[in-house]
This record gives C-alpha cells, structure tokens and sequence, in this order.
C-alpha cells in the first residue's frame, strides 16, 4: 500500500489561506445582508419630489480581494416612474457605484502593479497574489479610469494656481524645511505610436519634460563618512515642452516650500530651455549650478578639437582644466581657451569648438563656482534628475516592443507620479472614478 505524504508547510498554508477567506466571506456577506435589510429614511426623487417607494431586496455581487461576495438589500424607485433608475441608501453607504462589479482594493491592488510591470504581467502577479482574477485589458482600463482622475485633480490645481490662488505647502517637520531644498529639470525621449489606434507605422520618439525636488540631507556611512541624501523627494512630468512644464514645476516647488527656504538650488545641464526656465521662475529664489560632469564633458570635447584626443598633450590639458575648473579657477580655464583661439593656423572646426566652449563656461560663470558649492555643503552634479528620468520613464516606458499612445502614456504617467509623491492613496480614497 502506498503511503500518502504528509502535506509540506507551503500546502498547510494555501489551505489554511483559503479557509480564512471562505470564513472572511462569510463574515462579509453576514454583515452586508443585515445592512442590507436594515431600514432606511428612503429619500425623495430629485426630479419630482415624491418619496421614494422599496421594491423590495435585490441581489448584488461585487469582486474583492476575498473573492466573489454577494448580498441582498433594499432597493428603491420613484413611484412616478421618472427615469432616476434604482437607489439603493446601503450601496451609497458602502461607497458603491451603480455598475461597479469590482471593489476599489483590487483597483487599486491592481494599478499599483500596473505602475512597475506590464498589464499582463500585473494580471498575472494579481492572481498570485490573491487570487483574484481579472484581464490585462481589464487593468488596463481602471489605469486609464484613475490616470485620468489624477489629471483632472492636477488640472484643477493648476487652474486654481494660474487664478491667483496659492496651493497649500506641504506638512513637514521643522527639521526637514530647515535642509536646502534642490530643484533641477530635464528631458527624456519615450516611444509613441505614429497614428492612434493602431500600433501599424514608424515608431515616433516624443520628449518628456522631467523635474525632480528634494530636500539634501546627510547620512553617515559605516566608515562614519558623511555623504549626501535626498530626502522628501517629489516629481513632476509632462508631456510637452518647457512651456508645459512650467506651471507644474512652480506649483510643486511653491508646494515643497521654495517661498520660505533659507537655501535652494538648481541643477541643470547646459541646455538652454531649462536654464531660461530657471532665470524666468527660479533666479530670484535659488542659486544656479551647472552640471559638473556636463561641464568637464564640454571641455574634453574642446580638448579634443584642439590637440587631438589621442595625444598624451590633450589628455593632460583636460585633466589640469578639469582641476582648476572643480577648484573654482574658472578664470584660468577661460584664460587657456582665449589663448587657443589667438593662435595661428588653428583649424576652422577647432576653432569653432573652442568658440562654443568659451560661450558656454562664460554665460555660465556664476554657475560654476564649484569649491564655493561644495564648501556649502551643495551637490556638484545633476544626477538626482537623470535617475528620476530613469525610474520614472524609462524602466516602465521604454520596454522592450514598447509604443505608447498619447491618453495611454498620460494616465500611467500620472499613477507613477503619485506613487512616488505619496499621493497614491489619496487618490483612491477620492472614491471611484466615473465607470
């Protein structure tokens, strides 16, 4: 006779789960028939008047992260037959809307998934994790129904924003305002479908406008060594240009605090949209900071036209200019370029790389004053902003086979903006967008 094994513990768990939620439905559906049946004030039609009349109980069923839940409770009519369709005082209770066959949570469960994986691979990972099981296509629409109420909720802040009105400031500890607060910008190119629709035709790559805040603090390593972090980090993104990105980035940056911070700064590369941006919003509260590394990338290129990047001269050139530049000797970097450009026989492109090196370290002189940032205790590089273009764009946007229409690109975006603000919650808890 062959001897049956003894179920493992993983088997022993699965069993005891499922009969914690055949006893949690249970439970449920007890107490959903009580107040189901419970009494009401019953309420009057918004048409005409009349109170409303009980046609007595009906069935309802709803999916949650239990499983299939049904219950019976009263439902009610206009007795003038206006076309009101049925009201149900315990469903309004419960925070159910009329057609809603899914309970919130699993909306929720499901577009948080949906925030870091694709559809069908959160479709999967919901029924592993639940049980519950529902269509990619299925996630796919409560991200479009809730993305959409993300917007319409920034939308209405930026409108009150643009009327004059002044967004409340975010609640932090006194010890976090305190910490200086860096804002910077940046772009990243995503994948689009050329016509809507239909994912036929040539792939059209469109930039997303990036900006990061954050408060720099400090933290102690293992060896004791003090070294940067950011704290209370928020994001921002648009779909469009500088324009667009704009407002949002001012409304954040009023929301974090910018108005009463003792320090603020701004990180950026060297292109000129985010620095205009920066002189028309931000010069008056934050100093500017170019991007070091971007800065020591320029001069290479200028070291490079000049003495030739293969030679051990240029190389040697670079890493002095590199030096002085980090040193806050900026001067003596310029001094050396003017130089160049007054020898004779340069080369017309050597000459013209240089010229373009010189313009860009001089429009940018009182933002590369580098031993006077570090001595402050501030950040030298713009990395904060690439990895936030990192996260927030190209881990879940740029995957493999990946084209995006405009509505679709939009709605996840902002679910991904509120995850990583905080903000993912509250938004859930507004109630259920329209079905």
């Amino acid at each position: 006779t062959q001897v049956k094994e003894a179920p493992t513990l993983t088997l022993m768990v699965w069993a005891a789960f499922q009969l914690g939620r055949m006893i949690a439905v249970h439970v449920l559906e007890e107490e959903l028939n009580k107040r189901g049946r419970a009494p009401d004030a019953g309420g009057q039609c918004p048409n005409c008047g009349a109170k409303l009349e009980s046609k007595g109980l009906q069935e309802r069923s709803v999916l949650t992260l239990l499983g299939w839940v049904i219950w019976r409770r009263r439902v009610r009519r206009c007795p003038q037959g206006c076309p009101i369709g049925q009201v149900v005082p315990s469903d309004v209770a419960l925070g159910l809307a009329a057609y809603q066959r899914t309970s919130s949570e699993v909306q929720r469960l499901a577009c948080a998934l949906a925030i870091f994986v694709p559809f069908e691979i959160a479709a999967v990972l919901l029924k592993m994790l639940t049980g519950v099981s529902v269509s990619s296509k299925t996630i796919w629409w409560w991200v479009q129904e809730w993305g959409e109420t993300a917007m319409a909720r920034l939308d209405a802040q930026l409108a009150a924003l643009a009327a004059g009105g002044e967004p409340a400031a975010e609640v932090s500890d006194a010890a976090t305002h305190v910490l200086p607060l860096a804002l910077g910008a940046d772009g990243v190119m995503a994948p689009f479908r050329p016509t809507a629709g239909t994912p036929k035709g040539k792939t059209v790559w469109r930039e997303v406008k990036v900006g990061v805040l954050a408060r720099l603090g400090q933290r102690l390593t293992r060896t004791g060594q003090q070294v940067p972090q950011l704290t209370h980090r928020r994001l921002v993104a648009v779909l469009g240009d500088i324009d667009a990105l704009r407002p949002r980035l001012w409304l954040a940056a009023v929301q974090q605090g910018l108005l009463s911070s003792e320090t603020v700064v701004w990180l950026a590369d060297g292109g000129r949209g985010f620095w205009r941006l920066f002189d028309e919003c931000f010069a008056d509260y934050a100093t500017g900071i170019l991007d070091f590394y971007h800065a020591a990338q320029n001069l290479w290129q200028g070291a490079k036209a000049w003495l030739d990047g293969r030679t051990k001269q240029a190389q040697t050139w670079f890493i002095q200019a590199r030096r002085r530049l980090r040193c806050g000797q900026a001067d003596a970097v310029l001094a050396d370029i003017e130089t160049a450009l007054a020898l004779e026989g340069l080369p017309p492109s050597a000459h013209k790389t240089l010229t373009n090196l010189y313009q860009y370290l001089d429009q940018h002189r009182d933002h590369i004053d580098y031993a006077k940032f570090k001595e402050l205790g501030l950040p030298l590089g713009s990395g904060m902003v690439e990895s936030a273009c990192k996260w927030l764009i190209q881990q879940r946007f740029k995957g493999v086979g990946m084209r995006w229409s405009t509505d679709g690109f939009n709605h996840l975006l902002h679910l991904r903006l509120a995850w990583v603000n905080g903000e993912f919650d509250d938004l859930f808890a507004l109630g259920l967008p329209p079905n």
